[in-house]
């Protein structure tokens, strides 16, 4: 005959069927030691029941937590790389809209200065400038040189005739000398519309040279200036201006021959 066992609170949570411990001969009741015994064995082997599931806890807890630091970083970069796409889509605009500035300048000036019709306006006005300034010269030296004949006569023993004749034709030559001069007029008309004109170039290239950072930027792409004249012609610079340095003044010249 058995003895029916009373079962622990451990064996009721994890709901472990138990071996029925074995008979005492004679029927009598097992000891106090022996319940002892046997509870901590079904205690220990609970505990070993329990330890895989929760080791594998601990392993889905592991791999969770390295997934979301895993995204976390992912996260981060791909932030960081919106931010890096985010600041060159600001620069490119800022280089699309000088491109377009800078095209527009460019279309001004051809529209209005380097089209056909009006290069050769200023080519007409220079080449006019030179052709009246031509013109007067060769007017003047001739009166002059009619006058410089005409003194000559009247240096000699002439008759009256001929004496007021002489003056008559002075006269005139210088009359010939006042309407030649005023080709300076007229050249400085065609000059001021040349003039004009290249203002006009130089407004709008100042303009594209601000659009891409000022003089000061654009110096650093400048090449370097050679000279490449030889002999006579690295002397010829043509007429200085007012200001201008390293030229030589007539007072230099003539302390030069004392």
């Amino acid at each position: 005959m058995s003895v029916k066992r009373k079962r622990f609170r451990v064996e009721q949570a994890m709901g472990e069927v138990v071996m029925p411990e074995p008979e005492v001969a004679g029927g009598g009741e097992l000891g106090p030691m022996h319940r002892e015994i046997m509870a901590e064995l079904r205690s220990i082997r609970a505990q070993m029941a329990a330890a895989p599931a929760q080791r594998t806890g601990d392993t889905v807890d592991a791999a969770v937590a390295r997934e979301v630091a895993e995204t976390h970083a992912l996260l981060e970069t791909y932030r960081a790389q919106v931010e890096q796409c985010e600041k060159l889509k600001v620069e490119l605009d800022l280089i699309h809209d000088a491109i377009s500035r800078t095209k527009r300048e460019i279309a001004v000036l051809h529209g209005k200065s380097f089209n056909g019709e009006e290069m050769a306006k200023v080519n007409g006005e220079l080449g006019a400038v030179v052709g009246g300034t031509e013109q007067a010269t060769q007017q003047i030296l001739e009166a002059v040189e009619a006058i410089d004949q005409a003194a000559t006569a009247l240096a000699n023993n002439v008759t009256p005739d001929q004496q007021k004749r002489l003056s008559e034709d002075i006269q005139e030559r210088v009359v010939s000398i006042f309407e030649a001069c005023n080709f300076q007029d007229l050249t400085g008309q065609r000059i001021s519309k040349v003039m004009q004109t290249m203002k006009f170039i130089e407004q709008h290239i100042n303009e594209m040279m601000n659009i891409w950072g000022g003089v000061d930027a654009i110096k650093t792409h400048v090449p370097p200036i050679v000279d490449t004249r030889e002999g006579d012609a690295r002397l010829l610079n043509g007429p200085k201006l007012d200001g201008d340095a390293g030229h030589a003044s007539q007072d230099d010249i003539d302390a030069m021959f004392n």
